[in-house]
């Protein structure tokens, strides 16, 4: 089952853009439209005539360090690449990919099943993107789904993780004989819904002390698991706090927080065979840790995500 909460992630980051967001897709439609000979050039070997691969992003810091992975390996391949970043949320993204003003996106495949068939609930990773394929609009097609993922989580100070011997490797299935002895914190709605306290105790069969409302993995809610006021939090995988507090997040065996793989969404007649071949290349190498060491070193070390893209492209052998 997708998570909810993730899915609103992209709409409470942007919240705050909403005016820059309408400006730059008035802009981008306008510098950018379908007619531009794209549709001339399908998935094949040929390069598209000398227009190029737009990679967009949504407006938050890891979607733009993901438009950058996937634009330069874009880039190491012979292929000219512009650049659209911070253009909003998916209700704007999708209509401009399907238009052909952006040729490439990362999404997040449950997000993205969500947001085009709320009642879907695959079981797997592949369900998933076939779910997405039927509901596609025609013009598009997914790529390759990485192991990587950015989703919700219970996730525990280090201080309780010392305490109970839990470590990355530990699953929320180890809290049953101790979730009796600890508060949980995570966002209202979090109560309430099937990814959260109540998959929790149906799947998982955990009963916690106590549960303390916070915030949906904002700086509330890691406060108080910084601060010991809360032992578990639900948390988002690849926050950069999560490296720099040491937090330890939990395996989810069961898949109660869904799938929230990182995978390529492109309009099909810009991307040239080579460039397919290329952000598979990516989405084989790109895994939640590293996704979250590259997050710290933008989010937490101020690094430029262009800079951290063609580091990691380089020693993955894909640069």
């Amino acid at each position: 089952m997708t998570s909810i909460k993730r899915i609103s992630r992209p709409i409470r980051r942007n919240r705050e853009a909403a005016a820059v967001a309408l400006a730059a897709a008035t802009a981008l439609l306008a510098g950018c439209n379908s007619s531009d000979g794209k549709g001339d050039h399908s998935l094949s070997d040929s390069e598209a005539s000398g227009d190029s691969v737009v990679v967009g992003s949504n407006n938050f810091a890891e979607s733009v360090l993901l438009a950058d992975i996937y634009g330069e390996a874009l880039k190491a391949k012979g292929i000219k690449v512009t650049y659209k970043p911070n253009i909003g949320s998916r209700e704007t993204t999708y209509g401009l990919l399907k238009n052909g003003s952006v040729s490439v996106l990362p999404e997040y495949n449950g997000a993205l099943l969500a947001y085009l068939d709320p009642k879907a609930t695959p079981k797997t990773v592949q369900a998933t993107t076939s779910a997405i394929e039927t509901k596609l609009d025609s013009k598009l097609t997914l790529l390759e789904p990485s192991p990587a993922q950015d989703k919700d989580s219970v996730t525990l100070n280090v201080a309780t993780a010392k305490k109970y011997n839990l470590t990355g490797k530990s699953s929320i299935t180890d809290l049953k004989d101790i979730a009796k002895d600890l508060v949980i914190g995570a966002s209202p709605e979090f109560q309430t819904r099937q990814p959260g306290l109540i998959g929790l105790k149906g799947v998982y069969g955990l009963q916690f002390k106590s549960f303390k409302a916070l915030d949906a993995g904002g700086p509330l809610t890691k406060a108080a698991l910084k601060k010991d006021a809360v032992q578990a939090a639900d948390v988002f995988t690849t926050d950069a706090d999560i490296s720099t507090e040491k937090f330890v997040v939990l395996q989810d065996p069961k898949n109660l927080f869904g799938f929230e793989n990182v995978q390529p969404l492109v309009y099909k007649s810009a991307l040239p065979h080579k460039g397919v071949d290329a952000l598979n290349a990516v989405s084989a190498k790109l895994d939640t840790a590293t996704l979250l060491e590259l997050d710290t070193q933008v989010q937490s070390q101020n690094k430029d995500p262009l800079d951290v893209a063609r580091a990691w492209l380089t020693s993955a052998g894909l640069g």
